[in-house]
This record gives structure tokens, sequence and C-alpha cells, in this order.
């Protein structure tokens, strides 16, 4: 494990992000790196279907929800 340095202002872009998605702000940088990391080594794929892959990968079972009437 190490640190990585960043500048303050995504610093603070993560710490907001973290309490949106109910993470520190540790597991909301990993997941960012960790996404940057398959976007780029999968650029044919959308973010969506890569999340849907790591799932899968991950043993959830991610039914898609209905479609609701407007």
């Amino acid at each position: 494990m190490g640190l990585v340095n960043i500048d303050d202002d995504l610093h603070d872009q993560v710490r907001k992000a973290s309490t949106v998605s109910f993470r520190s702000i540790n597991a909301q940088a990993a997941f960012w790196i960790r996404v940057g990391m398959l976007c780029e080594t999968n650029p044919t794929l959308s973010f969506n279907e890569i999340v849907r892959r790591e799932l899968d990968a991950a043993g959830v079972s991610a039914a898609p929800l209905p479609v609701r009437a407007a």
C-alpha cells in the first residue's frame, strides 16, 4: 500500500463524491482509479457495461429494474 499525492481541488471532489456514494474518501478514490483503469483497458465498453461486468464477476445479481410508465 502506498500514498497518492493529488491536488487539493481533486481531493475536495473525492471527499464530496464519497458522501454521495456512501464510501470513505479512500474507497472513493480507489473506485475512480479502478474504473479509470478499466475504461482505459476496455475503450469500447461504456461505464455501465464495465460496472455490469464487475458485478457479474463478483457474483452480484443485478437484474434490470422494470420500466415504469411515465
